[in-house]
């Protein structure tokens, strides 16, 4: 099945078996991707280089440091996509966590691993800009 064929499909066959076989494939590939992935950073990451000039050595340590940050979000990203693959097996993938309306096909394709509704996403979002704001401003005041 395709993108196309999944957005043409009419809105009462949402997430039909065919969408979330659909989606389970595209989370296996993703997750397939990430621990080969995950694999090569792991083993730049084992390298015990030692490097005599200062500059080499900084930059093998911010190699090393963005390599870190890089696997810790990939580990979160792998345990959202096991959750999703967990929802597929249950049958709840698709649905908001918060109100149990459908998250969307349109959303799903562009972030397979969402659990809220794009109402919902924004909303949250604009709560914790006013709240970033507002603590920020308390701080200079």
């Amino acid at each position: 099945m395709t993108e196309a064929e999944i957005r043409s499909m009419p809105a009462s066959d949402y997430m039909n078996e065919a969408q979330l076989e659909f989606f389970r494939k595209r989370l296996t590939e993703m997750r397939e991707e990430m621990l080969s992935r995950e694999q090569g950073s792991k083993e730049r990451l084992h390298q015990n280089e030692s490097h005599a000039d200062p500059a080499d050595r900084a930059t093998a340590e911010e190699e090393h440091f963005l390599d870190l940050r890089l696997r810790e979000r990939e580990a979160t990203l792998l345990r959202k996509i096991d959750e999703s693959l967990r929802l597929i097996h249950s049958k709840d993938y698709g649905y908001c966590a918060k109100t149990g309306e459908p998250i969307g096909i349109p959303r799903l394709l562009v972030r397979p691993t969402a659990t809220v509704c794009i109402d919902v996403k924004d909303r949250d979002e604009r709560l914790a800009t006013h709240s970033y704001a507002a603590q920020h401003a308390s701080r200079r005041g």
